[in-house]
């Protein structure tokens, strides 16, 4: 089955480039545009999609709004959104993941990673753009030297064996399962069980919400340059 993606954009001309090139794609196919945020929620789940690429600024209700209204609701625990915007700076940046993204990019993004991107999000992997880095996420989490720290999920975290420390650890460093699994020196399909088991006890959607997890929680302190 391909991957079904839902557009949401306020600007019909950005849809209509994106709807051409996701198309053409023999893996995936649009199936519903929408021009703002409550538009692309009642979408996703009438139009059964897999991702939907968000816009941030939208009007009345926006992406980051609709992202959280998406992840929110069981019915949609399927679909991946991953925030496609002009504006790639810090706060977007966090406050998408925050909110249940799986993954950013930038408007300026080539053809090809914006087809990369939906295939990443479909496969339940974090994405994010090179504008949007690991380090630049770490140092956001960090800033106020500890005030975005999470006691809940500080807690949460005794319920996670040490082997799915470890691989959490190596998940918010950015890290591949196959990456993980040569580091730990164990197979590739054990990393994907810790992980997730690791979603299911923290309640996770993805593996980028482990990323902000492991910050929020304080597992992972990032040096701030």
């Amino acid at each position: 089955m391909p991957i079904r993606v839902l557009l949401a954009d306020d600007q019909a001309l950005l849809r209509s480039a994106f709807r051409v090139l996701v198309d053409s794609e023999p893996d995936m196919e649009v199936v519903g545009e929408a021009s703002d945020g409550e538009e692309a929620v009642r979408l996703a789940k009438q139009e059964r999609a897999d991702v939907v690429l968000m816009d941030i600024r939208m009007p009345g209700t926006d992406g980051l709004a609709a992202t959280r209204t998406i992840s929110a609701d069981p019915a949609l625990a399927h679909v991946r959104v991953v925030i496609l915007t002009t504006f790639e700076v810090d706060d977007y940046v966090v406050q998408s993941l925050r909110a249940g993204a799986s993954g950013f990019l930038g408007k300026g993004s080539e053809p090809e990673e914006l087809l990369a991107a939906i295939r990443v999000a479909a496969g339940g992997e974090a994405l994010l753009s090179p504008a949007a880095t690991k380090g630049l996420i770490a140092r956001f989490l960090a800033h106020g030297d500890g005030a975005d720290l999470d006691p809940a999920r500080g807690e949460r975290l005794g319920t996670l064996t040490v082997r799915e420390r470890e691989v959490l650890v190596q998940v918010a460093g950015g890290h591949s399962n196959d990456e993980i699994a040569e580091r730990l020196e164990v197979s590739p399909l054990t990393v994907k069980t810790h992980v997730n088991r690791a979603m299911s006890k923290l309640g996770a959607r993805d593996r980028a919400q482990l990323v902000v997890i492991a910050y929020e929680s304080g597992l992972v302190r990032p040096r701030v340059e």
